[in-house]
């Protein structure tokens, strides 16, 4: 720990800096996020946090690749990322994305701790908190809360992709888009639009017509 100017500032394993402020306001945020799932004390709250550390995430920069294993979980502060996986013939398939709040890793890679399939990037300027592998393994020790914690994490994200996979099956192209839409406005504004459409499962230039369609509906204009 440093102090300049009568500010103190932290230095993580990758020579970041940050003051004690942002160090603290990124404890708050992952600590609420906690308790929206399961009853903690303060002790418990603080033991939970201290387990993460922050890193700071280029545009462009990938955080997972396939073959190399995925040792972290990651909680997304502030950004943007995408995890995609690419088919024998170079097409792009978006499989999730996270924006602030979120979490985002190649799962299988990380619970088996198995070379990834696939790419984890930012698609913005993102702050993130990790976890490793072994420091998750070793806090579900501790207590069973933090094991609660992590299986309704769990939970959520098998029933979220049931929800998308069902979409999928029974849904057109642009009733997924609507849905998206309604549900994930947000996101829908931040990603690119290839990104968006590979989510879907349609190309570019089919969410581009069905997105110029219904700016002219909406306008009046046929």
């Amino acid at each position: 720990m440093n102090r300049i100017a009568g500010i103190f500032f932290l230095r993580d394993k990758n020579k970041q800096i940050f003051t004690v402020r942002q160090f603290m306001d990124n404890c708050a945020r992952i600590i609420n996020y906690l308790k929206k799932f399961v009853e903690v004390t303060d002790e418990e709250a603080r033991l939970f946090s201290s387990y993460f550390h922050e890193n700071q995430i280029r545009k462009g920069q990938y955080i997972i690749q396939p073959d190399f294993t995925a040792r972290h979980r990651n909680y997304v502060l502030q950004g943007a990322l995408r995890a995609f996986v690419v088919d024998e013939a170079g097409q792009e398939h978006t499989i999730s994305f996270a924006i602030d709040d979120w979490w985002i890793s190649d799962v299988n890679s990380y619970i088996y701790q198995k070379p990834a399939t696939m790419f984890v990037v930012a698609l913005e300027n993102s702050r993130i908190l990790q976890i490793e592998f072994e420091k998750e393994k070793e806090l579900k020790s501790l207590n069973h809360k933090y094991e609660t914690f992590f299986r309704v994490m769990a939970e959520r994200g098998m029933a979220f992709h049931q929800r998308r996979f069902i979409s999928n099956l029974t849904l057109s192209a642009e009733k997924r888009y609507d849905d998206f839409l309604e549900k994930y406005p947000q996101v829908a504004q931040r990603m690119p639009q290839y990104a968006l459409a590979s989510y879907l499962g349609m190309t570019t230039q089919f969410l581009s017509r069905i997105r110029k369609r219904k700016a002219k509906s909406e306008t009046g204009f046929t």
